[in-house]
C-alpha cells in the first residue's frame, strides 16, 4: 500500500519511540527493585541459583534493579546504548530461567523473553539519530 510505502523514512522516529516507551516501562518496573533496599535485592539477588551462583545476593539483586531502572533510563536518551542492551538481556534471561524454575513454562516466561529477544535486536540495531550517543 501506498501508505506504508513512505513510512520508512520515519525509521529513526518510530526507533525513539520505541527506546522511550520501553525505557519508561523499565524504570516503572526497575525503580521498586532498586528502592527496596537491601533486603529486597537478596531477595532478588537469589534469583541467579538459577544459573549457580549462590553468593553475593545483595549485589547481584542490586545490579539487576539498576540494570532496569537506569538501563530504562539510558534507553530513553541513547546514551551507552548497546551496554544498557546487553545488561538488560542478561537480566531477561535470568527472569525467564526463574520463570521456568518456578514452573511457569513458556507462558510465565514470555515476557521476559520477548523483552530478551527486543533487547538483543536492539544491540545490533542501535539507538537511531534521536540519541545521544548519536551526537
Amino acid at each position: 500500500m501506498a501508505i506504508f510505502d513512505s513510512l520508512g523514512k520515519y525509521r529513526n522516529t518510530g526507533l525513539l519511540i520505541m527506546r522511550i516507551g520501553i525505557g519508561i516501562m523499565f524504570i516503572v518496573h526497575g525503580f521498586p527493585k532498586l528502592a527496596g533496599g537491601p533486603a529486597g535485592w537478596a531477595e532478588l539477588g537469589g534469583s541467579m541459583k538459577v544459573v549457580g551462583v549462590n553468593f553475593l545476593p545483595v549485589f547481584w539483586g542490586f545490579m539487576a534493579a539498576v540494570a532496569e531502572t537506569f538501563g530504562g533510563f539510558l534507553l530513553i536518551v541513547g546514551l551507552f546504548f548497546r551496554p544498557a542492551c546487553i545488561a538488560l538481556v542478561f537480566t531477561m534471561i535470568i527472569a525467564a530461567l526463574v520463570h521456568f524454575g518456578k514452573g511457569d513454562g513458556l507462558g510465565g516466561a514470555s515476557h521476559a523473553i520477548e523483552l530478551g529477544i527486543v533487547f538483543f535486536s536492539l544491540i545490533f540495531i542501535g539507538p537511531g539519530k534521536y540519541s545521544v550517543d548519536k551526537k
